[in-house]
């Protein structure tokens, strides 16, 4: 294998590699095995024809398809790591030479990890971490976990109030005419949770049960649906049920009941601990968050394209393997969320952008600073994962390829630089 390298504008690169006949002869050969069975030659059974035969039948090239998809499949990560450069996109791939008895060769334009230019990154000036703890802050939060330990209840003696949960048969109509998923049989709903459109919750206050009631609302201009952008339409319910929550008594039984302390006072000074915890951790978490972005605001980066795609493609994928997760595939997101795969993928651009900027300085500044892990911390780092994980380190890294160790590496260096730039930091006087 041969590997050429063309440097080119914002940060991109055309690598040109090339196979030899021999290798590529081998490939074709493969798909002739893997294919043969599935063609038909006049005199001979299925599987049985010869290479020559079916490739006079044909065509010479008619498995070069095949076999350039798998030669690319299995040279392309040896080619970029023989090219010596640090790539940060899938390849764009194109095929260059594809002829029986010379070299296969194809192209694939990649981006290269661009230059940082540092600008300050000592002595960020940051505001105080505030942790304290207001008694409002204290009894909000025993408040929704009273809340959560309520019991639902059956109210039939009163209409609908505000955080009721009703059992409601609904129909809608736009112009007098009924319109497509305007209608509910059995639906549960919150009032007060914001799941219909604006103003419907909120005319079901008041409404008795089995008793019909008119609610005129109008759809909102950003309605997902374009026939219904807004338009007035009128709802005929009818609530056949209420629940309410009922609250349990504030005292030490139930103190008792749902924590490990005996008294109401000690559960709500664990309460107070635990909130001033996760204050303290979500500050440090946000004054990390602006140290990096007066860094960044200081740096430059250009970020190519290519790169921004690649990792906005993984996103997209992550995020579709956590709706599968939940029972739902990507297109039924996209229908039920009025949404286009474009318009998911810019609103994930942004932040895409901003994390790989942050994380170009950040490692920037661990090279700067001689942060970069040695082989002995990688092996500490890998140990940890392997416990976390249940298995032994050796298992571990027979499962890790180069570019993901690469990764661990890399990501263990930016937590080091940013540890760095947060213990250089300074409060604000």
């Amino acid at each position: 294998m041969n590997v050429q390298v063309e440097k080119q504008e914002n940060n991109m690169a055309l690598l040109t590699i090339e196979i030899d006949a021999e290798t590529f002869e081998q490939a074709v050969d493969k798909a002739y095995r893997a294919n043969r069975g599935r063609i038909n030659v006049p005199g001979f059974r299925k599987g049985k024809a010869p290479r020559k035969m079916i490739e006079k039948l044909y065509g010479a090239g008619v498995f070069f398809e095949d076999a350039a998809n798998d030669t690319i499949d299995s040279t392309y990560a040896d080619a970029a790591e023989e090219s010596g450069e640090d790539i940060v996109s899938m390849p764009e791939l194109a095929v260059t030479q594809l002829e029986s008895g010379k070299p296969f060769i194809y192209t694939a334009r990649v981006a290269l990890r661009p230059p940082v230019k540092l600008g300050k990154y000592k002595g960020i000036k940051v505001d105080k971490i505030d942790d304290s703890v207001t008694d409002e802050e204290v009894d909000a939060e025993v408040d929704r976990v009273r809340t959560m330990n309520a019991r639902s209840i059956e109210v039939t003696d009163r209409p609908v109030q505000d955080k009721d949960t009703v059992t409601l048969d609904f129909k809608g109509f736009v112009d007098g005419v009924p319109f497509e998923g305007g209608k509910g049989e059995g639906y549960p709903l919150t009032i007060g949770s914001g799941s219909f459109i604006p103003g419907f919750e909120e005319k079901l206050i008041g409404a008795e049960i089995d008793k019909p009631v008119d609610v005129e609302v109008t759809f909102p201009e950003d309605y997902h649906e374009e026939s219904l952008k807004g338009k007035p339409a009128v709802f005929k319910c009818v609530v056949h049920a209420i629940r309410a929550k009922e609250l349990p008594e504030l005292n030490d039984e139930y103190a008792s009941d749902i924590s490990e302390f005996e008294t109401l006072a000690e559960y709500k000074e664990d309460v107070k601990k635990k909130l001033a915890e996760k204050k303290r951790a979500d500050a440090e978490k946000e004054r990390e968050n602006k140290i990096v972005e007066e860094i960044a605001a200081d740096s430059e980066v250009e970020l190519p394209d290519a790169m921004v795609d690649t990792n906005v493609d993984m996103m997209i994928r992550d995020y579709a393997r956590q709706l599968q997760m939940q029972g739902l595939s990507l297109d039924q997101y996209m229908k039920f969320s009025g949404q286009s795969l474009d318009d998911l993928r810019e609103q994930m651009r942004p932040g895409v952008i901003k994390r790989l900027k942050s994380s170009l300085i950040l490692g920037e500044i661990a090279k700067q600073e001689g942060l970069t892990l040695s082989d002995e911390d990688l092996e500490e780092v890998l140990k940890k994962q392997a416990e976390d994980y249940k298995m032994e380190v050796e298992d571990l890294k027979k499962m890790l390829s180069k570019s993901q160790l690469k990764e661990i590496r890399e990501n263990s260096e930016i937590e080091k630089a940013l540890k760095f730039i947060v213990e250089q930091a300074k409060e604000k006087k």
